[in-house]
């Protein structure tokens, strides 16, 4: 008892600590999740150990962060409102496809171009380019809530992260599976990897939510709607958690997914005037969420690994980024995307490191049953990677809205003259 009073304090500790850091980042011009992120990265256990292994293992606290990314489908979920994406969701799934898939030939092949001078086995390069595809869509949102950012871009951006993740997985998992037939050891179906991540999560979230829907239909105080939101997550987490653990026999459930698929059904459900109390209400708590999730994602990452990063850290990190943006410009031009969205987009899909960890960890037990070697050079080259790219590829995603000029204090600025007005007017096309 004693012990867990003694990591809940830690965590007490550790969160202002983290806050303040944001507001820091903040006064220097910079997104707030940058320092949340550094906070994470100082407090955790390769510096001051207040985010301590102990801590950070804990079933209770691996709960709480699921809860958390629950909540955060609120974010997500809002800004699915299929009336409004039916103009532009052709553009969203081709860009996509184009974004994903351009990605992962870019990295795999760079790094095949190396491994085939240094004899390293090629489905080492097929495993980097699936670990590159994922996006971390946490980072990108909440400099949108941050900044309140708003038009082409900001629209572009949520559907095509969560798109993203999906195409991620089916890659990442059919790759992995093929590597996992050269060793001994057993895989699973893609087919059963997709059910559970994808699929269940979705069919659980999206019946919920359909339940849940009449409760938000009536008015409310702000307070009473936001007491019944955190009922709602936490029932939400409930049923994931038990299908996950009771139900399944390895858990895979995303609960990201699972609670976007909640408050989507519910914002196309419900009137739009209720939607925007159950927003307003629920800012809090994603705030919350979002302040959790970032200080948890810089928690494992060691910043030593910067100063031993080698060539191959960088490869990853330079081919990644341009396939993502040009691969992401060239699906936005074909489909005749706006101006912005086809020169900036690329720029806020950056962000990466949380899914690209869990994949890693993927890959290198695959690896380890029968090539250690390949397994401790992606183990070493994504762990630097991501130390490195998070920090730079918030700063860039946040360009990439400033460029864009979707921040709120360039629509709300008469004097703004940025360069890309026009591109702001440029409608969405079919």
């Amino acid at each position: 008892m004693l012990e867990t009073i003694g990591l809940i304090l830690r965590i007490a500790i550790a969160l202002p600590i983290t806050f303040f850091m944001g507001k820091l980042m903040s006064k220097l011009k910079l997104p707030a999740i940058l320092g949340w992120l550094l906070g994470g990265m100082i407090l955790g256990p390769y510096a001051l150990k207040i985010l301590n292994n102990e801590l950070l293992n804990t079933q209770w606290y691996h709960i709480m962060m699921k809860i958390f990314e629950c909540s955060f489908g609120i974010m997500l979920g809002k800004e699915l409102i299929f009336r409004k994406m039916r103009k532009y969701g052709k553009q969203i799934i081709v860009t996509t496809i184009f974004e994903s898939v351009g990605t992962f030939v870019v990295v795999s092949l760079c790094f095949a171009g190396i491994f085939y001078f240094t004899g390293v086995p090629m489905y080492v390069a097929l495993l980097f380019g699936g670990i590159a595809l994922a996006t971390a869509p946490a980072p990108s949102l909440s400099i949108v809530k941050e900044f309140k950012t708003k038009g082409p871009v900001t629209n572009a951006l949520i559907p095509t992260a969560m798109l993203d993740d999906v195409v991620a997985i089916l890659i990442f998992f059919t790759i992995n599976s093929f590597v996992a037939t050269k060793g001994s050891g057993a895989t699973q179906s893609i087919f059963v990897v997709l059910l559970q991540m994808v699929v269940l999560p979705l069919a659980i979230g999206t019946a919920i939510g359909f339940a849940a829907s009449p409760i938000f239909k009536k008015n409310r105080s702000k307070n009473a709607t936001m007491i019944i939101t955190i009922a709602l997550v936490v029932f939400s987490f409930g049923v994931g958690y038990f299908i996950d653990n009771i139900i399944l026999s390895s858990p895979a459930i995303n609960f990201m997914l699972l609670g976007m698929a909640v408050f989507t059904t519910i914002a196309n459900v419900i009137p739009e005037e209720n939607m925007e109390l159950l927003s307003k209400s629920s800012s809090p708590i994603v705030g919350v969420s979002i302040l959790f999730m970032i200080m948890n994602l810089g928690a494992p990452l060691d910043y030593k690994l910067i100063i031993g990063a080698g060539i191959l850290t960088l490869v990853y990190i330079v081919s990644r980024a341009i396939g993502k943006y040009f691969s992401t410009r060239l699906g936005a031009k074909i489909t005749n995307a706006p101006l912005t969205v086809q020169k900036y987009l690329g720029l806020t899909l950056l962000p990466h490191s949380g899914v690209s960890l869990v994949f890693t960890g993927m890959a290198v037990a695959t690896l380890s049953t029968f090539d250690m070697p390949s397994a401790l050079i992606i183990q070493g080259t994504i762990s630097a990677a991501a130390v490195i790219n998070e920090v730079f590829a918030v700063i860039i995603a946040k360009k990439g809205f400033e460029l864009a000029g979707e921040m709120e204090h360039q629509r709300t600025d008469p004097n703004n003259n940025s360069t890309n007005s026009n591109d702001q007017a440029v409608k969405i096309t079919e």
